[in-house]
């Protein structure tokens, strides 16, 4: 197995918005390999045609059953090998939160986690959502395959991940039981790339633009690529975009190299 892989994952709020905000040019501009986005809110019928004809990439998507909700799409230089749309569990495969894509060199994964924020119920979801992924991965992982998993996780682990923590303990994103499963989930074999690199307080992905909290990064760093074990020997590096605007939050990277 050889070769370079250039990713990116972004929550861009509206892939419409996007494409009007430059979301083409900069994809042509930093010639990634991959790029993974979520709360992509269009079904495929309704995707604009620049969406689905970007020079160079193939292009995949999987929507919600609900119009202008949710969604995941992966644009890719290269072809899968395989690609599944959702995990097989129908309550959480009709929002269109899961994408996965098979290399030759990697299985990658591009999700949007559930906010829950809105109610207990929607909580709940979350977490049973969080439950069910754990499962999945795990199972891939069993195999003894290589993952790469990116997206909104809705969740920012530690107390350096977001700007006012104290204030946050009892606010979905922030929770004990969220970050606690973050915690599970990187116990059982899997690595929050950017922390290999960086220790520091002060990088986040997401912003409020109610209070222009961008502007003084007041943030939270709700966006991840995490990869298995079996794969830290070829992460080169791990970015947080935060000069990238276009939406509410900034794109996340990830560079890995294969040695033949």
């Amino acid at each position: 197995m050889s070769g370079h892989y250039n990713l990116v994952s972004w929550n861009v709020n509206g892939i419409r918005a996007a494409l009007k905000k430059g979301f083409l040019a900069l994809l042509l501009e930093q010639k990634f390999d991959n790029v993974c986005i979520q709360e992509t809110k269009a079904s495929p019928d309704k995707l604009p045609r620049e969406a689905k004809n970007i020079p160079g990439y193939y292009n995949y998507f999987v929507s919600a059953e609900k119009k202008g909700y949710s969604g995941v799409g992966i644009f890719s230089k290269r072809k899968p090998l395989n690609v599944k749309n959702g995990m097989g569990i129908e309550k959480f495969d009709r929002e269109g939160r899961f994408l996965r894509v098979d290399y030759e060199d990697f299985t990658l994964m591009n999700i949007y986690f559930p906010n829950g924020k809105a109610s207990q119920e929607r909580l709940d979801y979350k977490m049973a959502f969080y439950d069910a992924f754990f499962d999945y991965a795990n199972a891939l992982k069993a195999e003894g395959r290589k993952l790469v998993i990116c997206g909104d996780v809705n969740t920012a682990h530690k107390e350096i991940d977001l700007a006012h923590p104290r204030e946050n303990e009892t606010i979905s994103g922030f929770l004990p039981k969220e970050r606690a499963w973050v915690d599970r989930f990187l116990d059982a074999g899997y690595i929050d790339t950017f922390r290999i690199f960086n220790s520091e307080g002060g990088n986040y992905s997401w912003w409020s633009v109610r209070t222009r909290a961008r502007e003084r990064n007041v943030g939270w760093r709700l966006d991840y690529f995490f990869v298995t074990e079996n794969l830290r020997e070829n992460v080169r590096s791990a970015s947080i975009y935060s000069e990238i605007t276009g939406s509410d939050h900034c794109p996340v990277g990830l560079e890995l190299e294969f040695e033949g």
